[in-house]
């Protein structure tokens, strides 16, 4: 359990949001429009926490270092910009979850390693995240995640020290960043890297199956 919190920060794909369906159709429409047969959602799904670099190594196994990268990455931006709140939702019981924190008197955030092209527009269009007190991109301080940076950030936005955060994420590096940062971190194994990949190893203070394990956490 966590005790003296104060706030609680949240990752956003796959943590607080299924936007696989739309970040996989970005990259399936690159494929179709090569003449190339469409993946299933499910192809995508587990590497939806990696943005680009995840969609395009499912769609055409491309790496960074391939030289049309950079090109077929603002490719997909585009396709992605143009459909990212079509198919995306919250995940079960994440609204609930909010209202809980909220009536417990606790502030609470985002940081996405996801740009504020994206995260913005996505986050001001979407209900739940009126009552955000911070939205924080991987591109609003010079580091994104794993770095600490953009924790430390959020912490400064919302007042409040950040040994009396905790962070919560599908992916090692939100953990990696929480634990830089000061703050109490929580695995969440129901988003995509989660569900994929060994969070035990993560080395995060807890671990939650659904969103609703977060609130006995904090008693």
């Amino acid at each position: 359990m966590f005790s003296d919190v104060r706030a609680v920060l949240f990752d956003l794909d796959g943590t607080l949001i299924d936007s696989a369906p739309d970040l996989g159709a970005a990259a399936d429409k690159m494929r179709v429009d090569r003449g190339l047969p469409s993946l299933p959602l499910e192809r995508y799904r587990p590497m939806a926490g990696a943005g680009a670099r995840g969609m395009l190594g499912i769609a055409f196994g491309m790496t960074p270092d391939h030289p049309d990268y950079l090109d077929m990455r603002e490719e997909f931006f585009s396709n992605y910009e143009s459909c990212m709140t079509q198919r995306t939702s919250i995940f079960q019981d994440i609204p609930e979850l909010i209202d809980q924190l909220m009536g417990r008197g606790l502030a609470w955030g985002v940081v996405t390693n996801k740009s504020m092209r994206f995260a913005g527009p996505l986050t001001k269009g979407m209900d739940l995240f009126v009552t955000a007190k911070a939205v924080i991109g991987g591109d609003t301080t010079p580091h994104a995640k794993p770095h600490p940076a953009p924790l430390f950030e959020a912490a400064r936005q919302l007042g409040i020290e950040p040994a009396r955060c905790i962070y919560v994420g599908d992916d090692e590096r939100d953990v990696v960043a929480g634990h830089a940062a000061g703050m109490g971190t929580v695995a969440a194994t129901y988003g995509y890297l989660g569900s994929e990949g060994d969070a035990s190893k993560w080395g995060a203070h807890a671990h939650i199956g659904t969103p609703l394990e977060l609130l006995p956490l904090l008693k």
